[in-house]
């Protein structure tokens, strides 16, 4: 997964897919930037000047290209691990693998790929018509929906999918209503939710948004000029739409594609709790119920290849984000076509079906379990689970915040190939799925634990089953996050600030802590609560390497789901999506006052 800038966090979504942030330039006539530009040049007409800070600037390049790969060094440790494990196998690894390869690795691999194709045919089908609607149409609840349907982002996979099976499975109110009025035992031609095409519609319900916030910023990028040549040729409103306007959306359509699958193939409680066999349920099967690491890494190979496809697809379209208009002249704002009566109406049904199914429906169902069993929820541990997630999602939004400050800086005091390579080496921890870097990072680390016992003589393990090993988790998977938002907050600095600070003398770490940290204070805040929010949710991860009798409510609400104990898990589900909602409305805002 070399060579790939990091996954855009949601933040990032909504500011546009335009490509990279360009760095703010400045012109003589900028009144706030002409005292820094009297510093520059004041710097440059004295002999010395221009040597001295050639001297700093050399002296300390070589720190900071070490600090932008130390981070990178370290979402690498996963990868090192699976690799190390390859070559651990014995006699009862390649039996075992011999069994999976000859009953169910190819299920693994036919399930992965139907559901895969599934959700990119939901998701397309959902994104692009509610943006293209949303941007060139008025109709009824647009300006709601616009930022609306962005909510299913605060709803995780495994919560949607507790929340469908309860409606819909046997027992559930639609069967029993649907029982009753056609009086019969058994339906047998209702579809089964627990199936993958029942993960399909759960996940293509999930990670709908990521193509609508692309797609919806692409469409509104374009420019009218465009769409209006097009209609002075004789195209059709559908002719327009399908040979000019999602033709220059393609990039930005690959890439959320892309993301999309990436979060399917890594999820593991909805197709758990579903069922249903896939690579990721594979890498557990073997790893813990067959007890061979060496097996489950084999197949997390597997999982890394079709994510390496998925990462390349991914970066070929966001190289491809690029739009130009006239030189000069910016793109025109679409003239929205009103939509009357029925059309309306039928316009804002299409948009909020997909709302509908990714997070009203859901939300309701989780709170009328919640609701009408409350006494059935163990209150007297609800606020240790509490504790527990907020603790260890906290301690992993500070050291993934202070990580993504010392690499954005480190790009801005290095810049060059080698600063490049290892902002893009951390990207691929947003790729990699939970339990393959659970399964990565426990290798090494039993074996430091062996070489540590060893050493001073010590029982037991020293570091594995701690709650350091989970935040480490988290900061390789979530670090791309916090990147995204710190670096995007470095990009609005304008680089006659550093220039100026070098030649009063302020330099190096103590220009970071006297200008740029100031500066920053609301990127960070934003990085932090991103990774905050992503922590609380993570699953597999938490599952795999958490500390014995530490539950968070990720874990507690699978468990308790998997014990069918539905109306119980509400409560903590509820929880989960009440937090999530935090970074999806700071989006929303933003959204709205583009609507």
């Amino acid at each position: 997964m070399p060579s790939t800038p990091p996954p855009r966090a949601a933040s990032d979504l909504a500011q546009g897919a335009s490509g990279p942030t360009a760095e703010p330039t400045t012109r003589p006539d900028d009144g706030a930037a002409a005292p820094a530009a009297a510093l520059v040049g004041i710097a440059d007409a004295l002999p010395s000047a221009p040597r001295v800070a050639r001297l700093r600037l050399g002296h300390g390049k070589g720190l900071w290209q070490f600090a932008a790969w130390l981070p990178a060094l370290i979402v690498l440790v996963p990868m090192f691990g699976i690799v190390a494990a390859l070559g651990a196998g014995d006699a009862n690894t390649r039996a075992i693998l011999s069994h999976m390869l000859d009953t169910v690795l190819p299920e693994y691999a036919l399930n992965s790929l139907r559901i895969s194709l599934a959700v990119a045919v939901g998701v397309l089908a959902m994104g692009v018509s509610s943006a293209w609607l949303v941007v060139h149409y008025a109709f009824p609840g647009r300006r709601v929906l616009a930022w609306a349907l962005i909510l299913p982002l605060a709803m995780p996979a495994y919560v949607t999918a507790y929340a469908y099976t309860d409606f819909l499975q046997f027992s559930g109110p639609v069967q029993t209503a649907l029982r009753q009025t056609l009086g019969v035992d058994r339906l047998s031609a209702f579809p089964e939710i627990r199936s993958w095409y029942g993960a399909a519609w759960v996940f293509a319900g999930a990670f709908y948004p990521y193509v609508y916030l692309l797609a919806r910023t692409a469409f509104l990028d374009h420019s009218q000029r465009f769409l209006e040549a097009a209609r002075t040729l004789g195209c059709t409103p559908w002719q327009a739409f399908w040979r000019v306007a999602l033709p220059l959306a393609r990039p930005a359509l690959v890439a959320a594609v892309a993301l999309v699958l990436m979060e399917t193939l890594a999820d593991y409680g909805a197709v758990a709790y579903f069922g249903v066999p896939t690579f990721t349920t594979g890498i557990y099967r073997a790893w813990l119920s067959m007890g061979d690491r060496v097996a489950a890494a084999q197949l997390s190979v597997c999982l890394l290849a079709a994510v390496l496809v998925l990462l390349t697809l991914e970066a070929r379209g966001r190289a491809r984000l690029r739009y130009y208009g006239a030189p000069g002249r910016a793109p025109t704002t679409a003239r929205r076509t009103v939509l009357k009566g029925g059309r309306g109406w039928l316009a804002t049904l299409l948009c909020l079906l997909p709302l509908v199914i990714g997070f009203l429906l859901p939300a309701v169902i989780m709170l009328r379990l919640a609701v009408s069993e409350l006494d059935q929820v163990p209150w007297s541990r609800y606020g240790e689970w509490v504790y527990n997630t907020v603790r260890l999602a906290g301690a992993a939004a500070f050291v993934a915040s202070l990580f993504a400050i010392v690499l954005g800086y480190a790009q801005r005091q290095a810049p060059g190939r080698a600063t490049r390579a290892a902002v893009r080496l951390v990207g691929v921890g947003y790729a990699i799925p939970g339990a393959v870097i659970a399964l990565g990072i426990l290798t090494p680390v039993l074996r430091l634990d062996t070489w540590l016992g060893d050493l001073f003589g010590a029982d037991g393990l020293v570091l594995a089953g701690t709650a350091g090993v989970l935040i480490y988790a988290y900061l390789v998977r979530f670090l791309p996050a916090a990147l995204q938002s710190v670096d995007a907050g470095f990009a609005r600095i304008s680089p006659n600030l550093d220039a100026s600070s070098r030649s009063l003398g302020v330099g190096g770490w103590s220009m970071l802590r006297r200008v740029h940290l100031p500066l920053l204070r609301g990127s960070v805040l934003t990085a932090a609560l991103l990774v905050f929010v992503d922590v609380m949710k993570e699953l597999p991860a938490t599952l795999a390497l958490r500390p014995f009798n530490m539950d968070t409510l990720a874990v507690v609400t699978s468990h308790l789901a998997a014990d069918e104990r539905l109306a119980e898990a509400a409560v903590p589900a509820l929880t989960l999506v009440a937090v999530g909602l935090l970074p999806v409305l700071v989006l929303a805002r933003a959204i709205a006052r583009r609507a």
